[in-house]
């Protein structure tokens, strides 16, 4: 399971929206199949670990689908019910958090949801914590690596099973609403061999991961307008289909807190 989840992540865009090139996004399989493996166009959460669930069901495993909320880095609280979409694996009597729909922070490995301890995964580490019924998926900035160091939550979620069709409304949501980072911001991000490649509105973002030689890099350069579809072919695989206008306008808080 730990090769097919790492080779979805590493050939996977996220999430380069559709609705930017006059699309919209629709919960239906046959029609992510055909974005997201014959395009080669990424998606969120919603499309990526959607079709991402119905792959480990066709390969035998057995597979909950999961509603999470996300801590907003701008704000501090949560997202709504049904924010973000995640899965279970349950495997020889052993269960498994599956995300291949999530940004910088995402884990290209599976998490363990049978203990509450750090798991280092390359250079981030990792832990699912459980308070009152509600678990986070917690994480430590590079610098960090002591079980006593400052945690920041991911985002947060029960173990009430959920269907994909569940996921509409919020779909929606981020396709439509000024409060979602969806709408309101073109970008894909992409894990590349020993680092991540990202872009969003008019900025191409290259990071290094940390080494045992060296620190974590990042440099950043600006993208103008006649280059972005040579950019997201190059560095992401994505050929655009249609006219697209890059977006990279400021996020409006929500009214109502999570």
């Amino acid at each position: 399971m730990c090769c097919v989840r790492s080779t979805s992540t590493t050939n996977s865009r996220y999430p380069l929206k559709t609705v930017h090139s006059g699309g919209r996004v629709q919960l239906d399989l046959p029609l992510l199949y055909e974005k997201i493996v014959i395009q080669r166009r990424g998606g969120f959460c919603f499309e990526m670990n959607g079709l991402f669930s119905w792959m480990l069901r066709k390969l035998g495993f057995q597979v909950t689908l999961f509603s999470g909320q996300v801590k907003s880095l701008k704000t501090g609280f949560y997202g709504p019910p049904f924010d973000h979409l995640i899965i279970l694996v349950t495997l020889d009597g052993k269960r498994w958090l599956c995300d291949v729909g999530f940004g910088s922070q995402g884990f290209s490995s599976p998490l363990s949801l049978d203990t509450s301890d750090p798991q280092k995964l390359g250079h981030m580490v990792y832990r699912i914590r459980e308070e009152k019924g509600m678990h986070f998926v917690e994480w430590q900035q590079e610098e960090i690596r002591e079980p006593d160091g400052d945690w920041g939550a991911i985002y947060k979620f029960t173990f009430e099973p959920r269907c994909l069709e569940d996921f509409a409304e919020m779909c929606e949501y981020h396709q439509s609403s000024p409060c979602s980072i969806f709408f309101c911001k073109s970008f894909c991000t992409v894990l590349k061999s020993g680092g991540r490649l990202t872009y969003i509105g008019h900025r191409l973002t290259s990071t290094t991961f940390p080494t045992e030689t060296h620190g974590i890099e990042t440099s950043t350069r600006e993208v103008k307008d006649e280059e972005i579809p040579q950019v997201l072919a190059d560095g992401f695989g994505i050929v655009l289909k249609s006219p697209f206008i890059p977006k990279d306008e400021a996020i409006t808080p929500p009214t109502e807190m999570y």
